[in-house]
């Protein structure tokens, strides 16, 4: 091929790519989103950290009235790093983060779990998954009761977690950023044929690298672990470690209000509670992922991968990281409030999962026979009554009023640190642990724009998540889609939306 050739070749190709981005459908705003989002979910985390502490408040003075605010008030009172970037953090915590992650994949390879074949892929077969999340989450919970148990609140796990949340903070990021960059490279190893059942995703393959690279090209990537065997990398991240991480992160926040205050309030039981309940349903129906579209749709790229070792784990534990330092105490009626709404949101959710569960399984099971239902041409039965006739989502709308239940025990949210030295007090100055107050003052309620923040995320996600599934539907359905959207007109909150 001459010189000629081969520059006719490039332009061809060159075209062809271009061809491809022109068409593609991109999500999340596209290559501009996702560089926002790859850049300002970071930034997020760590401003959540810094605002608000057990320092100077929640929010820290300085952000409740800007007109005082100078960069070095705002290091004095968020806790900045002393060493700048470098005190983010440090060899022995990026050593035990890693030495955290290698454990979740040795136990997730070597101890016993069901095998279970996923859906059939797009290029024809199924992927094999070890399930063992449920064994893997006894281990490691068991192991944190008997420490806890010999040490009470001074058990080493909990002091260190505390001690070194922002260098843990700052490894997950980093370890995201790391894995999405190795999934990213791998990917371009996918070829024809599917020897190895490796498969691209089809919303990651634009030909845009940013967003490629954020939403992942690879759709299940599988790597080879010595001596032990096959781990599949999405799969492993969905349920372990950050999952597992987010109970031991509330856990933490638990023993620090009693280290702190010698009692543990009813407001911070309840959110742990809850969420480990969430946690322990979801790794005991961990086989339940492989139909979600985390698994059977979207590429592993940074957007789950930082989902899954930061946003989970780190966002979804503000409320009791907020209540180690700020104790509520509900009180009887208080209680009961929270947990009627987490009773009304779980009834919500499971209750329409199973009726739906059960008519796939049978529809002449008695419990849903007398249903309603519309026949498509793509052979699958949808449900118009019952549940699903409220609405067609309406899983989600029980979903979110059980992130009221997470948010609502820190009430109306917001404190100072006031620190006060007594007159005689040797050298004038006290250590900062001495005699600190914690007080409302005219920081409540900015502090609910931590604590309430899961909910406002969470209708953003539940929404979201509805409009790709309607997109999905629409495809697979066709007219009869459309119909069924005239019989079931509300989209997740009956007659609402």
């Amino acid at each position: 091929m001459d010189d000629d050739d081969m520059k006719v070749d490039q332009v061809k190709k060159q075209d062809k790519r271009a061809a491809i981005r022109k068409r593609f459908r991109y999500e999340f705003g596209g290559p501009l989103g996702t560089s926002a989002m790859t850049l300002g979910l970071p930034v997020l985390c760590f401003l959540t950290t810094f605002l608000c502490n057990d320092i100077a408040g929640c929010p820290i003075p300085c952000i409740l009235h800007p007109s005082t605010f100078t960069w070095q008030l705002f290091k004095e009172e968020s806790g900045w790093p002393r060493d700048a970037l470098y005190g983010f953090t440090n060899r022995t915590v990026v050593a035990w983060v890693l030495g955290y992650h290698a454990l979740s994949v040795v136990m997730q390879l070597g101890l016993p779990g069901q095998e279970v074949e996923g859906v059939e892929l797009r290029s024809g077969g199924r992927l094999k998954y070890k399930f063992n999340a449920l064994v893997s989450a006894v281990v490691i919970l068991t192991a944190v009761l008997v420490g806890t148990l010999t040490e009470g609140a001074d058990f080493v796990a909990w002091s260190f977690i505390w001690d070194n949340y922002l260098a843990i903070l700052t490894t997950n990021v980093a370890l995201a950023f790391a894995l999405a960059s190795f999934v990213y490279v791998r990917s371009f190893g996918v070829r024809r044929g599917n020897g190895e059942k490796r498969e691209l995703a089809a919303g990651g393959v634009s030909g845009t690298i940013i967003y490629d690279w954020f939403i992942g090209r690879e759709l299940n990537p599988r790597i080879e672990v010595p001596f032990l065997g096959t781990i599949d990398i999405k799969a492993l991240c969905e349920l372990r470690p950050g999952m597992l991480g987010w109970l031991l992160l509330d856990y933490a926040f638990v023993a620090h209000q009693y280290k702190r205050y010698g009692y543990v309030t009813d407001s911070i039981v309840l959110i742990a509670f809850f969420q480990s309940i969430y946690v322990l349903d979801a790794v005991w129906n961990e086989a339940a992922v492989l139909t979600t579209m985390d698994i059977t749709t979207d590429g592993f790229g940074f957007m789950l991968a930082f989902a899954d070792l930061v946003w989970v784990p780190f966002v979804y534990s503000l409320q009791t990281r907020y209540l180690a330092t700020h104790p509520v105490q509900l009180g009887l009626w208080g209680t009961a409030g929270v947990l009627a709404v987490q009773a009304v949101g779980y009834y919500i959710f499971r209750s329409a999962n199973n009726e739906k569960n059960r008519f796939r399984t049978d529809p002449a099971d008695p419990r849903v026979a007398h249903l309603e239902h519309m026949d498509t041409a793509a052979g699958t039965k949808l449900l118009v009554s019952g549940w699903w006739g409220g609405a067609r989502h309406i899983n989600y709308l029980g979903d979110w009023i059980m992130a009221w239940a997470w948010c609502l025990p820190t009430g109306l949210a917001g404190y100072l640190v006031r620190r006060t030295v007594p007159p005689n007090f040797p050298g004038g100055t006290a250590p900062v642990e001495y005699n600190i107050a914690i007080v409302p003052a005219d920081a409540r309620p900015w502090g609910m724009l931590f604590t309430y923040f899961y909910v406002l995320y969470f209708a953003v996600l539940l929404v979201h998540r509805e409009l790709r599934d309607e997109e999905k539907c629409e495809k697979k359905y066709g007219a009869d889609w459309e119909k069924y959207k005239a019989r079931v007109p509300s989209r997740i909150i009956p007659g609402i939306y």
